[in-house]
């Protein structure tokens, strides 16, 4: 007997929503006019500190901003926004009756994805809006793919209890190397984020090597030097720049600088630098740790270790700065939620 067909149904994406700014309410209502047919939903408030009040409560996918308004302009309502990591990545389009290319410099200094000038003309804005929000879907859905890689690499963790944070600590004591030797907020945002996920890999790891309790075999030790590889693979597709830059940690932790690490067999300077921080993050957390095949270091004998593997395994001037770090970040039962966060922005 035929099985009829099953008809899916999916609910259609939501509308988009438009905050709309600006002190003069018949430009509201021209933007409403505009808008509203095109499907999106709209929402307009008449002054600076009430956009940032409405994106704080409920972030819009676009803000159409009016330049010039009393209290604060828009210029600085825009600067605000792309200052705050949970409103930098919304689009802004400055609407602007000024016509001084200077203005225009102005505002795309303060962050401005975009700018249109009054008098508005339909058809202009239309694009505009079509453009950005086509864009910022596809930041949304990046982003989205992030957290699943995130959460796969915690999956990882929770099929032994011996990693259980790992990752956490790792980036969190990471970062504050990073911190130590000077990174800037872009390379430590790209250490952070190839610490988290510079295991991932290992989801395509046989359980039966993940977890041995015992020492692997050659065969074995084999298929687990594959994950840097893998981790690779997994995260290469994603085309996010900050996933994209953090693809040599994923792949170089496991080097040494006497080059016989893998998967490359680099040596000395030729391993990236955040990779060779994340590598002695990566063996202190292992140290310090309870593993299948045997138990936790404590912090002294980890200490001894690395300084015993300076210059051959490790960096030896990235090991001295880390030896230098607060004991509490140094501590085997270090938790990072907090320290992650004063770190990252």
């Amino acid at each position: 007997m035929r099985v009829p067909d099953l008809a899916l149904t999916f609910d259609p994406d939501p509308p988009q929503r438009v905050l709309v700014v600006d002190d003069e309410p018949l430009n509201l209502d021209l933007m409403l006019a505009y808008l509203e047919p095109e499907g999106y939903q709209v929402t307009t408030v008449t002054s600076g500190q009430e956009a940032l009040s409405a994106v704080a409560a409920s972030p819009p996918d676009l803000i159409l901003l009016d330049a010039m308004m009393p209290g604060l302009d828009g210029f600085t309502v825009c600067a605000r926004l792309k200052a705050t990591l949970e409103t930098r990545l919304i689009p802004v389009v400055v609407v602007t009756a000024l016509a001084a290319v200077e203005e225009r410099i102005h505002a795309i200094n303060v962050g401005a994805d975009d700018f249109l000038s009054k008098p508005v003309y339909r058809l202009e804005l239309i694009a505009r809006c079509r453009s950005l929000l086509r864009a910022k879907r596809f930041a949304d859905e990046l982003e989205t793919v992030e957290h699943v890689i995130r959460s796969l690499t915690r999956a990882i963790e929770a099929r032994d209890g011996y990693t259980e944070r790992h990752t956490e600590r790792v980036t969190g004591r990471a970062g504050a190397l990073g911190m130590n030797i000077g990174l800037n907020d872009a390379a430590l945002r790209t250490l952070q984020m190839g610490c988290m996920l510079h295991d991932v890999g290992k989801i395509g790891i046989p359980e039966a090597v993940l977890s041995k309790p015992g020492k692997l075999s050659e065969e074995e030790f084999a298929v687990m030097r594959r994950h840097p590889m893998i981790g690779v693979e997994i995260c290469r597709p994603l085309r996010s720049r900050i996933i994209i830059q953090a693809l040599p940690i994923i792949q170089h932790h496991h080097e040494r600088i006497d080059g016989m690490g893998y998967p490359d067999g680099l040596r000395g300077v030729e391993i990236p630098l955040l990779a060779r921080i994340a590598a002695i993050a990566d063996a202190y957390d292992a140290l310090t740790s309870d593993r299948p095949y045997r138990s936790r270091m404590s912090v002294e004998q980890a200490v001894a270790v690395l300084r015993a593997g300076t210059g051959t395994q490790w960096d030896t001037e990235l090991v001295s700065a880390f030896l230098t770090l607060d004991t509490g970040i140094l501590d085997a039962h270090f938790h990072v939620s907090a320290s992650v966060a004063n770190w990252t922005t």
